[in-house]
């Protein structure tokens, strides 16, 4: 009975170790499924509920289609339109100025300036008066002298050579006495442009920029007395890209230029600016740039006619040119800057991103001018997205 008992424990206990291995395998057996179905699924899940849960947040513009006027930023450089350095046709001493005739001041055209010493020519024009009369009085007796060689030919009743027959009715004489007279009012008409040239007056409306000369200055024929521009008109000198030119009219007789706007930012508040109009297309290239040369006009350059408020163009000064471009019609105007890579758009349809490729017309600084790929009522999206891609979830921040 001992031994039969001794037997049965160790039975048990062999049966006991294998369930326990058993288990543990089965355990472990599970724990492996369970790891490689949990690696297998779990991310997928995870990148789907990040997408559904997690779209993003953009803002949005409107686009808008139409007709619009480009508009063409440019920086240039004042001139005068008509500019002059006086000069005298005569010499002499001034003896007297006009109160504008001063650096600054203005004077219409054929206002007097100045006044030179007009003694000597006063004086020359009396002489050749005189020598005129005696020339007229010459000719009255050369004429009185040929009525007589015609009557005494008549009476002699003789047929001349036409040679001689001249020559006895002092017909030389008579031409000689003709040139005398037609020579001396010649002088008469030179000493009267003298005595005129004596007083100095403005070419046409202009602004006296320097003067070389004062009371008492002895000047002689073709020396400065003084620089002068036109006031009428000043010229903005620019260069622009040759592509810009299909979109700007310039003026000639029957059609006006492209209007311009003219700004001077470090002298002119703010919102300050005078109007001008593109004048003509210089047949030049610039040197360094290669760019085309153009030229504003702006009228009443010193705000004479327009009052306070229009603030003076200075010659010299640099300035900005916003020229407005021909119109461009049946396209879609929207920011520059919403142009993305590869003239791309990014819009919002249907909550999802939409990477739409455009026809860019035209550019400005400012907007991009879409003729295919974009209508009106497009959502474009303004906000910069740090994950880019076809279809991703989108919704408004507000």
């Amino acid at each position: 009975m001992p031994l039969k008992r001794k037997n049965h424990g160790k039975q048990s206990g062999s049966i006991s170790l294998r369930a326990t291995l058993l288990l543990c395998a089965a355990l472990v057996l599970a724990g492996a499924v369970a790891l490689t179905v949990i690696y297998n699924t779990e991310p997928e899940v995870q990148r789907e509920s990040a997408v559904r849960e997690n779209a993003m947040l953009v803002d949005v513009i409107t686009a808008e289609a139409g007709t619009f006027r480009p508009i063409i930023e440019a920086m240039g450089t004042v001139t005068p339109a008509r500019e002059v350095t006086l000069r005298p046709r005569i010499s002499g001493e001034v003896l007297s100025m006009a109160a504008e005739f001063v650096p600054g001041g203005e004077v219409a055209a054929g206002d007097e300036m100045l006044r030179l010493d007009s003694a000597d020519y006063r004086i020359a024009l009396e002489q050749r008066q005189g020598e005129l009369q005696q020339a007229l009085a010459a000719l009255e007796i050369e004429h009185g002298r040929q009525q007589i060689a015609i009557r005494d030919y008549r009476q002699l009743n003789k047929d001349l050579e036409p040679e001689n027959r001249a020559l006895v009715l002092r017909e030389p004489q008579l031409k000689s006495a003709e040139a005398v007279v037609r020579a001396a009012r010649a002088a008469v008409e030179r000493a009267q442009l003298d005595l005129d040239r004596t007083t100095v007056k403005a070419p046409f409306h202009a602004q006296v920029l320097s003067r070389e000369v004062n009371l008492g200055s002895q000047v002689s024929s073709g020396d400065a007395l003084a620089r002068l521009v036109g006031v009428d008109t000043y010229w903005v000198e620019t260069t622009l890209p040759l592509d810009r030119l299909r979109w700007l009219t310039f003026a000639e007789e029957d059609s006006d230029g492209s209007p311009v706007s003219v700004r001077h930012r470090t002298a002119w508040p703010d919102g300050t600016a005078r109007e001008g109009y593109l004048y003509r297309l210089v047949g030049e290239l610039e040197g360094d740039t290669r760019m085309a040369r153009v030229i504003v006009a702006v009228d009443d350059p010193l705000g004479r006619e327009g009052g306070a408020e229009a603030p003076a163009l200075l010659i010299g000064s640099f300035v900005e040119c916003r020229i407005h471009g021909r119109p461009i019609e049946n396209v879609v105007r929207i920011p520059r800057s919403l142009v993305r890579k590869d003239d791309t758009v990014w819009l919002k349809r249907d909550g999802k991103l939409v990477i739409q490729p455009v026809d860019i017309v035209f550019q400005d600084a400012a907007h991009a001018f879409v003729g295919k790929g974009l209508s009106a009522g497009d959502q474009v999206v303004t906000t910069s997205l740090a994950t880019v891609k076809e279809g991703i979830s989108l919704r408004l921040k507000s």
